[in-house]
């Protein structure tokens, strides 16, 4: 298959290029930044591997590139962990919203339209809980996030106008070596790690493994359409992942974290793990998906080993 992928460098997309790979597809990469692509995938491994240059939010050359692809997979975005500047807000939503829409428009254009759009959302979507559980049925919440993740997944929608089958995948957390599990590592290697604010907060939680899996599922698989959440089944507490996470490194997790220290590094951006929401992926595991790491500790395990 010839299969596009935006937001290929990240820490996600670079595992799917991999794997895309290996499997022996042709894969067309789009990105801001050709020359950090090249050193990322260099061509004396990625022999089948296009790079083209392109700019996420305005209509350009880039769009013709579409046509004759089989799938898309539309993973980029801002970074959501961030301090939350009223900049950096605009920044997060019109990187998901216009870079979303000038996608689908050029799915519109594409005289061979590729068969399906795998496009990323968040569980964001569903806002913050400490009691309700989630699947894929429930309704969106109202916060920031939820409202980014509406309307991402409102622009992704338009693709079905086209014929184009659509699949969103709402990602929790994910865990790999990098990304939030990167930014919790350090503390616990200095012997300083714990629970981030009150520890009672939800963690939903994929490796990084088999979010790629699912996403290589999505692509293969006709019968897949409309939203599934991507998160491993077994989500757990904040105080549950720390103290799993020591387990595993050998070291102990009974410092805590006060929040007003990650809303000093993050601003509203804190958020993110001050609160939580208990994701539950029902839809997805009626596909009969097939998770290597549905339990944390031998997720952890696999990380840090």
């Amino acid at each position: 298959m010839k299969i596009a992928i935006t937001g290929a460098t990240g820490l996600v997309g670079t595992r799917l290029v991999e794997q895309l790979n290996e499997k022996g597809h042709q894969i067309l990469v789009f990105t801001r930044n050709p020359n950090k692509a090249q050193k990322v995938f260099p061509a004396s491994a990625f022999s089948k591997l296009e790079i083209v240059k392109y700019t996420p939010q305005e209509s350009g050359e880039w769009q013709k590139s579409v046509s004759g692809c089989d799938a898309v997979v539309n993973l980029a975005g801002e970074p959501i962990a961030e301090r939350w500047t009223s900049q950096q807000k605009q920044a997060i939503m019109e990187s998901r919203q216009i870079g979303t829409r000038k996608l689908v428009e050029a799915i519109a254009m594409a005289e061979h339209k590729p068969q399906v759009l795998v496009s990323g959302s968040a569980i964001g979507y569903y806002g913050t809980s400490e009691t309700t559980a989630f699947d894929e049925n429930s309704p969106s919440g109202n916060d920031f996030l939820a409202q980014v993740c509406q309307n991402w997944e409102a622009e992704a929608q338009k693709v079905t106008e086209s014929g184009v089958r659509l699949v969103i995948l709402r990602i929790g957390i994910v865990l790999a070596n990098g990304g939030a599990l990167g930014k919790m590592i350090g503390p616990f290697k200095m012997f300083a790690g714990g629970p981030i604010g009150s520890g009672k907060q939800w963690f939903s939680w994929i490796h990084r493994d088999d979010l790629v899996n699912l996403i290589c599922q999505a692509i293969e698989r006709s019968d897949m359409s409309g939203a599934y959440n991507a998160t491993a089944p077994n989500p757990v507490r904040m105080g549950q992942l720390c103290q799993t996470l020591g387990e595993v490194m050998n070291r102990p997790s009974w410092l805590p974290v006060p929040d007003f220290v990650l809303e000093i590094l993050l601003g509203d951006g804190a958020v993110v793990v001050l609160e939580g929401q208990q994701v539950l992926p029902q839809k997805t595991q009626s596909t009969g998906f097939n998770y290597q790491y549905a339990e944390l500790k031998p997720a952890l395990s696999e990380i840090v080993a």
